[in-house]
């Protein structure tokens, strides 16, 4: 897919690059992008009318330290919300238009934002340099019926699963053809996820394995040795350093 038409391994800016302060903001993003990153990592929320927009939590509180839902509130609401006199919380149809050279990998973090999602990514042209994803798997499976096959997807918790068992016992395993990836952490708790034969499988599936969220460089450089198609990070000057002492840097 057009989405994953780059060099491997890709380097992508987990929500802009959390570690510098703040996330998922007009500024990270606009760091991440100088810095030479051309992929981003966000998350989307619905406001209560509809609007597709850009944070990652439910609630205004550990961000702004304002109380507030997302989804009780307008976007004319969001738009009062400031820090240091600059607009917080963009939408996801000035974040897309902003830079159309970027592919933006979007996690669709709650129900009521699938469909404001899809049609925000419709309309504004960008079906083909963006992935949806989410925890949620019936939320992917509707997010894959609204937006079509042109629009890549990653999977969902049981979905992610299911391939780890597949891998282990050696079972077959048939995906959505909008699957062009599988997005997951090293391990989970003790237990491992990402390892020759996860990534044996994920490969022979047609699966790029990106994997995050990943700040020590010793860690890059072990997933990398490893065999992995892409890290997310919120030390962006990190990643870049590991992948620039190793020529991947693109």
């Amino acid at each position: 897919m057009r989405f994953l038409d780059a060099p491997t391994p890709l380097a992508f800016a987990h929500r802009g690059g959390a570690a510098d302060g703040d996330e998922n903001t007009v500024e990270s993003f606009e760091r991440a992008v100088k810095l030479g990153y051309r992929y981003v990592e966000t998350d989307v929320h619905a406001t209560a009318d509809g609007v597709a927009v850009v944070f990652h939590d439910k609630t205004l509180d550990r961000v702004t330290g304002q109380a507030g839902r997302i989804s009780s509130l307008t976007w004319a609401d969001l738009q009062s919300v400031r820090i240091a006199g600059a607009a917080l919380v963009p939408r996801l149809d000035e974040v897309l238009a902003a830079w159309p050279e970027v592919r933006f990998n979007i996690d669709i973090k709650a129900d009521p934002g699938v469909e404001p999602t899809v049609e925000t990514i419709l309309r504004s042209d960008a079906a083909g340099r963006v992935l949806l994803a989410s925890f949620d798997d019936r939320r992917l499976t509707r997010a894959r019926a609204l937006a079509g096959p042109t629009v890549a997807t990653s999977l969902g918790s049981r979905s992610v699963a299911r391939l780890r068992l597949a891998s282990l016992a050696g079972l077959p395993l048939r995906l959505p053809p909008s699957v062009a990836a599988v997005q997951v952490p090293p391990r989970l708790g003790r237990f491992p996820v990402v390892d020759k034969r996860f990534l044996a499988l994920s490969h022979r599936l047609g699966l790029q394995v990106h994997v995050w969220t990943i700040d020590d460089p010793a860690e890059m450089n072990r997933l990398l040795d490893l065999g992995v198609d892409g890290i997310m990070t919120d030390r962006l000057t990190v990643l870049r350093d590991v992948y620039l002492t190793r020529g991947l840097w693109h």
